[in-house]
């Protein structure tokens, strides 16, 4: 936990590599203090596939899955910074985006918790 899912589509991974692109969302997400040393994973799925607005050339979006009690600032920051991060990045690309949704303490699980 956390865990960023970066959709994009593939003409972006052409312009700069998968891994350099995770490594800045990685980076970012570290630099906010949010998150425990070593536990935040990013994965990166571009498509070949899409459909986008006239004259759009291309979309990154960032989905944030994080375990639940941060404030709405410290969220807000964090999607303020990724965005920051990517639009820096790729100046060029017309839709850069992020959404955070929280896990629920009650209902998550992992390999770890079980008995």
């Amino acid at each position: 936990m956390p865990h960023f899912i970066i959709d994009c589509s593939d003409n972006i991974i052409h312009i700069k590599s998968p891994e350099e692109i995770m490594e800045s969302v990685y980076k970012t997400a570290e630099s906010t203090g949010l998150f425990a040393e070593g536990d935040i994973k990013v994965r990166i799925n571009p498509f070949s596939n899409y459909r986008l607005g006239k004259g759009k050339n291309g979309f990154i979006h960032v989905f944030a899955n994080i375990m639940e009690g941060r404030t709405a600032e410290q969220k807000q920051g964090l999607s303020q910074k990724i965005v920051s991060v990517l639009n820096a990045m790729f100046p060029d690309i017309a839709i850069i985006s992020m959404n955070i949704r929280d896990f629920e303490k009650a209902s998550y699980c992992n390999k770890s918790m079980i008995m």
